[in-house]
């Protein structure tokens, strides 16, 4: 069981890394867009296009990097949507069994048929090198690539957090461990 709480707390680690480190694309989008619309009406204004597909396409790119590797950080911090109806109502066991059967059931199974479907499409993106349909736009397949990246973050953060529900589980005593020893 030593080996599943270090590899827990690497996957954990990892994850909290990468979260750490995308968040610093959150100021670069706002700029990217700040400046799309400031570019689009001053364009306007002076008659000259200011703005390009390029920018729109980097500010999009950039929100699904921040979206997508995002959701593996989301996951450890348990800051994912959910149904708290019922949820915030059950006891701490209950939700922990119900935090552990979502993963098993629903997260870890998603992700694994999505990854499935999405790798094919992917690569033959590569292989003919996509780029996007718009004049001047970018390379579509490295934000395909990022698709699969975050399924498998995804996957092994499941893994960890359901490894952590279900230790906590055997051992009622003791809180769930985190990196941060947040939870």
């Amino acid at each position: 069981m030593e080996i599943l709480r270090r590899i827990s707390r690497a996957i954990d680690r990892f994850n909290e890394s990468l979260g750490r480190l995308i968040a610093w694309l959150i100021p670069a989008m706002i700029l990217v867009g700040v400046w799309n619309v400031i570019g689009r009406y001053l364009g306007k204004a002076v008659g000259q296009n200011l703005s390009s597909n390029t920018a729109i396409e980097i500010q999009w790119y950039l929100f699904a990097i921040v979206f997508l590797l995002g959701a593996a950080y989301t996951l450890k911090h348990d800051a994912h949507a959910r149904m708290d109806v019922l949820y915030s109502r059950w006891r701490p066991r209950q939700q922990k069994l119900a935090d552990l059967a979502g993963t098993l059931l629903f997260l870890l199974p998603f992700c694994i048929v999505t990854l499935w479907f999405t790798w094919r499409p992917v690569l033959n993106s590569w292989r003919i090198w996509e780029n996007s349909p718009n004049p001047g736009g970018l390379p579509v397949y490295p934000i395909k690539t990022v698709v699969l990246v975050s399924l498998g973050l995804l996957i092994v953060q499941g893994i960890s957090e359901a490894y952590k529900k279900w230790s906590s589980l055997d051992n009622s005593n003791s809180p769930l461990e985190d990196v941060d020893g947040d939870r």
